[in-house]
């Protein structure tokens, strides 16, 4: 059984944009992921010069145009579950960056697989 030539020009458009899409998605993705990774290490550099200071010193968090006194252990609470956060979300953007990989490898192989003439 032969498939005709318009309905399987058709069917390579459609996979062609699918693996137009997933790359654009990979791209976005990949920024997505770079972006939360310097936020990580904002983080733990943070943390690490809050560790240098002595426990009784004041320290301000900004809040809109002005400062407010924040104890030393709070500010570190914030930082540790914000810290978390990121991670997971890292973590989560890496199973979905994964997943577009793989999609936007199967529509290629897809194409070839039709292009050689052995397509289903």
């Amino acid at each position: 059984m032969s498939i005709p030539p318009e309905a399987l020009q058709k069917l390579v458009q459609e996979i062609e944009s699918r693996a137009i899409v997933a790359q654009q998605q990979i791209n976005i993705v990949k920024t997505q992921i770079s972006t939360k990774q310097r936020d990580v290490r904002l983080l733990q550099l943070t943390s690490s010069e809050l560790s240098t200071i002595p426990k009784e010193t004041n320290v301000y968090e900004g809040v809109g145009k002005m400062f407010v006194f924040t104890p030393i252990d709070a500010v570190n609470s914030r930082l540790s579950s914000e810290d978390a956060t990121l991670k997971k979300d890292i973590s989560d953007l890496e199973k979905r960056l994964h997943y577009l990989e793989t999609t936007y490898e199967k529509s290629r192989e897809n194409i070839e697989h039709i292009l050689r003439g052995t397509g289903a």
